[in-house]
């Protein structure tokens, strides 16, 4: 039996979304062209960028899809955490080998880049690239989100899922990169101190019976033993350390989505910050849910209710059922309030920088000749384009933590290769970038195809190695030694992070 929202829930969510709605509005008064639209003026600081970008991985894909993957999936648990050890050494690449050529973009799409680089004939290539991996991640985002509203109004699937998809498009629309960004700050103060809100009243409420509770399988962190090389483990050590390094510094570097937010720090120190800060706060977000999920994986064993109500239900279930059924008024509304800001910082993101994508690397107008009313009626139309996706997605029933990281782990690693040759091979020409661009999705393609027994976190090295191997061998050169910048302080934080993850990670019991 679950329990209704009752007036202080209605109260949070709606002094959340008015909040929110507000200060998309007193933006877009200040807006006069497509530049203030995409960029912002290009004056941001670091932090706040961090800050944002954090709240964009924050999804409701993790929120919902982490816990329960802690929780419940098979070969799941606390190994999830080992994923993070690649956030620090990808950051690191990015500002050493692709922060310094994204910076010279002229305008507010990252392929800027890639057209003065490798030509027109390359940008649109990875233009398409873009909108087709972030277009349909995005109908997983709305999918999870209305996941969570369905289960705390009684509503069903498909109206939920209108009311999210249009509630977001309304908003997100509005006020441009300025309003996403501000918004991101208020969105990860919430979504962070919710879910961290429902972890502690449980455990509160439950005291050291809950923590006893807790399969011990479930608290292993470091999996050692495989490879995912035909073992069909994707959830080991070696392929999400090496297929997140990857993963992360083509999706924080070479996706609009994010890299958007990179041109327009007001200056390259800042941008730097921006990764820089991301790599030291990100594994505190993350362990915050992940511990959320192992708390929930002792009350299934502690509440045989509960274990029966998930009978049946999706391993995604978990995280609404659990806060329709137990938490109390006012913290039930405050985490879906949070689940709600996880999913529309995700989605003001991906709307805002597809509409860029659309507007400057297909039409081929540049900010300046941009109106904001067109920005937000392209947004809007991408919005359309999600609701519909999301539809699809729901029908699909794969899990949505898995789904959306597969969608990035085809392309991530071809487009990453591309931005890495700009930097690495300066003899490499646009024809054959594009030749190891299609190469190397063809080859992720087909290992999905012909060897499902190889994990899809390995589908990020290999398409990029790939995608290398043959740009080189087509243009007949070889990669030269980069300019590398001068990355003391930058190199000793995040290596500093990299080790008190792995020190954190041996702490933990291995499977």
């Amino acid at each position: 039996m679950t329990a209704a929202l009752g007036l202080f829930d209605l109260a949070v969510l709606g002094g959340y979304l008015a909040l929110v709605l507000g200060v998309s509005i007193a933006i877009a008064r200040r807006q006069k062209t497509g530049e203030d639209y995409f960029l912002a003026g290009r004056g941001f600081g670091g932090f706040t960028l961090a800050l944002s970008i954090l709240a964009n991985q924050a999804s409701a894909v993790s929120l919902v899809g982490a816990p329960a993957f802690v929780a419940l999936r098979e070969g799941g648990g606390l190994r999830w955490l080992q994923y993070e050890l690649a956030l620090p050494l990808a950051m690191l690449v990015l500002i050493a080998l692709v922060l310094p050529a994204l910076r010279q973009s002229p305008g507010a799409s990252i392929y800027g880049y890639v057209e003065r680089r490798f030509g027109v004939g390359t940008r649109r290539a990875l233009a398409a690239a873009f909108v087709l991996s972030r277009g349909m991640s995005l109908g997983v985002i709305l999918y999870a989100s209305a996941l969570v509203v369905r289960q705390a109004l009684g509503w069903e699937l498909s109206t939920a899922l209108l009311v999210v998809g249009l509630a977001s498009v309304a908003y997100t629309s509005l006020g441009g990169l300025a309003a996403d960004v501000w918004s991101d700050v208020l969105q990860l103060a919430l979504l962070w101190g919710g879910t961290a809100a429902a972890a502690a009243w449980l455990l509160f409420t439950r005291g050291d019976a809950l923590l006893a509770a807790v399969p011990a399988e479930r608290q292993a962190a470091l999996v050692l033993g495989s490879t995912g090389l035909g073992d069909g483990a994707s959830f080991a050590l070696w392929p999400m350390l090496f297929g997140g390094l990857f993963l992360y510094a083509s999706y924080y570097g070479c996706d609009q989505s994010q890299a958007q937010r990179l041109l327009a720090a007001r200056s390259d120190a800042d941008a730097r910050q921006a990764l820089v800060w991301n790599g030291l706060l990100r594994f505190p977000l993350v362990l915050t849910y992940c511990g959320f999920g192992l708390l929930l994986a002792g009350l299934l064993r502690l509440e045989p209710g509960f274990a029966a109500a998930m009978e049946g239900r999706p391993a995604d279930a978990l995280v609404p059922l659990f806060m329709a059924t137990y938490l109390p008024e006012g913290l039930r509304g405050l985490l879906l309030a949070a689940i709600l800001a996880a999913a529309m910082s995700s989605i003001d993101s991906a709307l805002n920088s597809l509409a860029a994508v659309t507007l400057e690397d297909v039409a081929g107008k540049p900010p300046a000749e941009q109106g904001v009313w067109l920005g937000r009626l392209t947004a809007l139309g991408w919005g359309v384009f999600a609701v519909g996706s999301a539809f699809a997605f729901a029908r699909s029933g794969a899990g949505v933590l898995e789904g959306i990281n597969q969608i990035g782990s085809a392309l991530g690693g071809p487009v990453l290769a591309v931005f890495l040759l700009g930097a690495l091979a300066p003899h490499v020409d646009g024809r054959a970038a594009i030749a190891g661009l299609v190469t190397g999705l063809l080859g992720n393609l087909a290992l999905a195809r012909f060897a499902p027994g190889v994990s899809w976190l390995w589908w990020n090295p290999a398409g990029c190695l790939l995608a290398m191997a043959v740009a080189l061998a087509v243009s007949r050169a070889r990669l030269v030694q980069p300019a590398w910048p001068r990355l003391g302080r930058e190199a000793a934080w995040l290596g500093a992070a990299f080790v008190l993850l792995l020190a954190v990670l041996l702490a933990l019991p291995r499977a």
